[in-house]
């Protein structure tokens, strides 16, 4: 698990401005649930100075997620809409007394709600939709402007820096060469050498674990979430794991469900903080894959 502080089990366990804003006259949407996080981030700006008097948020993902968006609203409330595009997501981290590495995107993801929602109240277009040729990670829909931007507003300097603040990398690996070639960009903008690092496949699994101890470790999440679901009739069961994708199948009354997207995003996050190592759970029916299973 990772070392969280204080702060952030606060704003977790009790999270400040969660749910709908009654009046919100600015509102932005970033992130899906297909892609691990969803956040809306509510305004009420007072028109006439542009002060934000309320700011709520609404946030499916994992505890730094939450405890982000809540620190978010607190940081901009009083606030002018210009006085708030200037807190970071570094700002964010911050306030939270520092995040871990891995989940530095949770901030990312907050800062990017704020430049929608002020666009949105502005009555400007602000969209993360992707220009052709303009997407970088397909696994979670991260493209080349993003990875810009954080790279430079963060100071980062590797693949492993560029997955941690972006998720980007952090799926099949198949866009790592891509990233590179933002990194030698803007490190050289810099006056800095980009430095390759592991290779894509080492970093595909912790420093020291087997592809047996890995899937045992999967298969231990699996089990640990079986019991609630057989309460409710269903069940789920492993089916192969291709690199960072794990396939699953789910049965009974899980097979269907209107909760099933829900309940496999618990299970992915789950995963993701046993393996410390961005996957992606897909749903499949058995047989369905043409490669035998991968446990016994």
């Amino acid at each position: 698990m990772w070392d969280y502080s204080e702060k952030v089990k606060e704003h977790f366990f009790q999270p400040r401005n969660a749910g709908v804003l009654e009046g919100a006259n600015g509102v932005g949407d970033v992130g899906s649930i297909s892609c691990g996080d969803a956040l809306r981030l509510m305004l009420k700006v007072e028109p006439k100075t542009d002060v934000i008097l309320d700011a709520h948020f609404q946030t499916f993902g994992c505890g730094s997620a939450i405890a982000s968006s809540s620190a978010l609203t607190e940081m901009i409330k009083g606030k002018t809409l210009d006085e708030a595009l200037k807190v970071s997501n570094q700002d964010i981290a911050d306030y939270l007394d520092g995040l871990p590495p891995e989940k530095m995107h949770c901030s990312v993801m907050g800062r990017e709600a704020l430049q929608a929602a002020v666009a949105n109240y502005r009555g400007e277009v602000w969209s993360d939709d992707h220009e052709e040729g303009a997407l970088v990670c397909k696994c979670f829909a991260i493209d080349a402007v993003l990875i810009e931007d954080t790279i430079r507003a963060n100071n980062l300097c590797s693949v492993q820096d560029v997955t941690n603040y972006t998720k980007a990398g952090g799926g099949c690996s198949s866009c790592h060469e891509s990233i590179e070639e933002i990194l030698v960009k803007v490190m050289t903008e810099r006056g800095e050498a980009f430095k390759p690092g592991t290779p894509a496949k080492e970093e595909a699994k912790p420093a020291g674990m087997t592809n047996l101890q890995r899937i045992r470790k999967i298969e231990a999440v699996l089990e640990a979430v079986r019991p609630q679901l057989k309460r409710d009739g269903g069940d789920i069961e492993l089916v192969d794991v291709d690199g960072k994708t794990i396939y699953v199948n789910m049965t009974g009354a899980c097979a269907g469900c209107q909760m099933e997207a829900l309940t496999l995003q618990g299970i992915q996050q789950k995963l993701m903080e046993e393996l410390k190592e961005f996957i992606k759970i897909v749903p499949t029916k058995a047989g369905a894959l043409s490669r035998a299973t991968c446990h016994p």
